[in-house]
């Protein structure tokens, strides 16, 4: 399952060098309404000459099968065969998303991810994770497939904005809490900007893969990257049901990252002096998310189909101790909409 992952001025090169193998017949090229306005011309060197483009409208409500269908149709169209290569140019929905598209088009074709995200460089592309949302919940519907490489260029993150770079460095939080405490602690010092994002990108990437590659399937130790994602899937979900109220992934994230520390503490794994230290640099980065205490039953629901429960139990990573992640922690749905109830007074 574990892929080559390119981070650096050599990522794209090496892109080019995959491309122009006598074993690729076609290069189909997956971007979102932005990224090929935005990315797509730092790129373009890059590839064959005789590239196709297939563009999808950008933002988490085009993550569905309806997309799925439109690329399908267009690889169709274009007599795309198996030796094909799609390269998907894009934060986490075009990863996901294409990633999913490649993995079940003739059976499989080979794809490549070109993250241009923060999100995606750390998290989204890196583990063979692919998927779309489905009925309102996210990444409801996905296979495991690894890509043929990753290719990881930072100079991609200037075309950000400063809430979508936000956004992306709570997964690199999340990576710190369940597996590098010392980091955490460094990096609350410091602060969250940086000049160069590529020391942060290789560590995070060097420490989701060490874990994927011990547990590809998810089946037990790679859930600890689970961490904030169960109560954060659950508000992500519920505020794109509320539209002008839509939350950016990371945005979820950073409000499940207290939400399950809050747990953690409840359980008597966490100390109240660590959590403090968790509030502290999660609000020093993001803005609280809007919602009032009638709608946490709503939120909470979603949670009764995060893909990590067995049967009706809900099974959450907590932390035991900053920098030390735990695993199939069973929650209920009270506890959750209490974790709700705590983030809002805050």
């Amino acid at each position: 399952m574990d892929s080559s992952v390119f981070i650096g001025p050599e990522a794209l090169p090496a892109l080019a060098e995959l491309l122009h193998r006598p074993a690729v017949s076609r290069v189909f090229v997956l971007t979102d309404s932005n990224t090929a306005r935005l990315c797509l011309p730092l790129l373009e060197k890059h590839l064959p000459t005789n590239y196709q483009l297939i563009e999808i409208p950008a933002g988490e409500e085009y993550k569905t099968l309806a997309s799925c269908e439109a690329v399908w149709s267009q690889l169709t169209e274009q007599r795309a065969d198996r030796f094909a290569v799609l390269v998907n140019l894009g934060g986490g929905v075009v990863t996901d998303l294409g990633g999913f598209v490649a993995a079940l088009y003739k059976r499989g074709i080979r794809f490549a991810q070109v993250p241009t995200t923060l999100l995606a460089q750390v998290d989204a592309s890196v583990g063979g994770k692919t998927g779309v949302d489905f009925q309102g919940f996210k990444n409801h519907l996905g296979v495991f497939q690894a890509p043929a490489a990753v290719f990881v260029d930072p100079q991609f993150l200037q075309t950000l904005d400063v809430r979508q770079l936000k956004s992306g460095y709570a997964e690199v939080l999340k990576h710190w809490l369940i597996a590098d405490g010392a980091a955490f602690n460094q990096h609350r010092r410091l602060g969250w900007l940086t000049d160069d994002w590529t020391p942060i990108i290789r560590e995070s990437v060097a420490l989701k893969q060490r874990i994927v590659v011990q547990d590809p399937l998810e089946s037990g130790l790679r859930k600890l990257l689970n961490f904030g994602h169960t109560v954060g899937h659950a508000i992500e979900s519920y505020l794109l049901t509320q539209p002008g109220r839509e939350a950016l992934h990371g945005e979820a994230v950073a409000a499940g990252l207290v939400c399950e520390s809050w747990l953690s503490v409840q359980r008597g794994l966490l100390s109240p002096e660590e959590l403090d230290k968790i509030e502290t640099f999660v609000f020093s980065v993001f803005d609280k998310l809007s919602f009032v205490l009638l709608e946490t039953a709503a939120i909470a629901d979603f949670a009764l189909q995060d893909k990590k429960n067995v049967g009706a139990t809900i099974n959450c990573t907590l932390l035991q101790g900053i920098g030390n992640g735990v695993f199939d922690q069973a929650v209920t749905l009270t506890e959750i909409a209490e974790s709700l109830r705590y983030y809002h007074r805050l």
